[in-house]
């Protein structure tokens, strides 16, 4: 895939830090703490955790460190506070903003978190899970299974993301409508500072008013105030009573009715709420060796409906099809179909979650992640569709995500025969144009994905000034020296 253009990419990191280029003494001192075999110097072996999984973002670096456990983190900022070495911390290297890969100068140090991945406890009783931030989510999922609990954090690289990426980007999935962002289900956290002093805020207390909640500082900051070890997580009990069903439709505006009748009818037991373009589906049933199409006829707009709770197995597939007999009379659906069996249900899931993967075989795409207000998706997407067939005649705008909660994938797949790298090449003048109308629409340049290198530089369209400087205030203190992922997050001052 050929590199895309991007205004960030040849910034250096912020200049109110004052990183140095880490001499060899001081590689061979940080290897040292984690032991030659934890210390990635080989250029090929530094390569996989250099890039970002869509190419976008490409870095350089001396040293890889693989620390074991949360004192050889402690150590190791210890010595790069001392030394003004510059930290970049990486869990599954999953990202889609750059937060995790280094700049190209060589001079920061990648600290890769995947051998800190134990589960420390699992409580049935309390509903909490503590495990090192090195935790696969997939084997989260699975710890909670063994006590008969679920945690709902889902997302499309559960098999290789790891908790403390998840954490440092604050991130969302297909439950956020039921369960909330990352954020709403951390109890507490281990945290690293910068100058290698450990703070032990692993509470697994539902209620704690004493003092600032400090662990929302570190949730979202992507590595740059201090490095999460190790977290506290809710659990819920799991649903015994599942039912999906897929919809066709003529536009988002009959999709949020429905969900109200949804809300109203099973006692706001939805669980997703997923939208996706005829486009989309079209793609995905033409790339994908599994997928079939769900309905007879193709239809202009789909959503994907799942309701979930603790009743009677079936009772919920009677109040789905009691949602979508009154979707019909209402003229809001024009076909549906609820899935019979589990088996069924992945496969209307498949249909969503391979909706951005298959993309890719469109040719060229360029992606955003935005949020509206839930009422304004509808007016945001014909916006922003007729902004983007303006600038670039016959592209193909698929929008899709998490209607539920506002969360829209703006995604737009090249024309049909164009050439990708010219199409890519105009990545800023598309996107400039979609962040203005989501300014207009007061919403949110990064719904669930962050902000890392790619956005940083738009966070002054979207913030407040008094904000961005008490953000600049809250760096300083807990990052004196700049060590901790520098130009992430916030744009350097003028």
């Amino acid at each position: 895939m050929p590199m895309i253009p991007d205004m960030t990419q040849d910034m250096t990191p912020d200049t109110a830090a004052k990183p140095t280029v880490p001499s060899l003494e001081t590689l061979d001192r940080l290897a040292a703490i984690v032991g030659e075999k934890y210390a990635i110097r080989d250029a090929d072996a530094i390569e996989p955790y250099l890039v970002e999984r869509r190419d976008r973002f490409r870095g350089a670096s001396p040293l890889v460190l693989r620390p074991a456990d949360t004192q050889q983190v402690s150590q190791i900022l210890r010595l790069a506070n001392e030394t003004r070495t510059s930290i970049v911390p990486q869990g599954g290297n999953t990202g889609l903003v750059g937060g995790q890969i280094p700049f190209d100068q060589g001079s920061e140090v990648v600290l890769s978190l995947g051998r800190l991945n134990k589960v420390r406890r699992v409580d049935g009783l309390d509903n909490t899970l503590t495990a090192e931030a090195g935790c696969i989510l997939h084997d989260i999922h699975s710890a909670a299974d063994g006590v008969d609990r679920l945690f709902p954090l889902r997302l499309a690289s559960e098999g290789t993301c790891q908790i403390g990426g998840n954490i440092a980007t604050n991130a969302g999935g297909t439950g956020v409508l039921a369960y909330g962002n990352t954020r709403d289900l951390v109890l507490g956290l281990e945290v690293v500072l910068a100058d290698g002093r450990i703070w032990n805020g692993l509470s697994s207390l539902r209620k704690d008013n004493t003092g600032y909640d400090l662990k929302h500082l570190f949730v979202g900051s992507e590595g740059t105030l201090g490095i999460v070890t190790a977290v506290t997580l809710k659990l819920f009990p799991k649903p015994t009573d599942v039912a999906t069903a897929f919809v066709g439709l003529d536009d988002p505006a009959q999709a949020l009715e429905l969900l109200t009748i949804a809300n109203d009818l099973s006692g706001r037991r939805v669980t997703a709420f997923e939208f996706m373009p005829k486009v989309g589906l079209e793609i995905v049933l033409r790339h994908s060796t599994t997928a079939r199409a769900p309905l007879h006829d193709a239809h202009p707009w789909y959503i994907l409906i799942e309701m979930s709770g603790g009743g009677e197995d079936g009772a919920l597939r009677e109040t789905m099809a009691t949602i979508l007999e009154q979707g019909f009379e209402r003229g809001l659906v024009n076909d549906a179909t609820i899935a019979e069996s589990e088996a069924q249900s992945q496969g209307l899931w498949h249909l969503r979650t391979e909706m951005s993967e298959t993309q890719r075989h469109e040719g060229g795409s360029i992606k955003h992640d935005i949020s509206v207000p839930v009422s304004k998706v509808p007016a945001f997407v014909a916006a922003a569709r007729q902004a983007v067939e303006q600038l670039v005649p016959g592209c193909r705008p698929v929008p899709f995500g998490h209607l539920g909660d506002g969360n829209v994938h703006f995604n737009i797949t090249q024309p049909v025969g164009a050439d990708k790298t010219d199409f890519l090449g105009r990545w800023e003048e598309v996107s400039a144009a979609v962040h203005a109308i989501v300014a207009d629409f007061n919403g949110s340049i990064s719904a669930e994905h962050g902000i890392g290198r790619m956005k940083r530089d738009l966070m002054p369209m979207i913030k407040d000034p008094v904000e961005l400087a008490l953000m600049r205030v809250v760096k300083r203190e807990f990052d004196p020296n700049g060590i901790l992922n520098p130009g992430k997050v916030l744009p350097a001052e003028d």
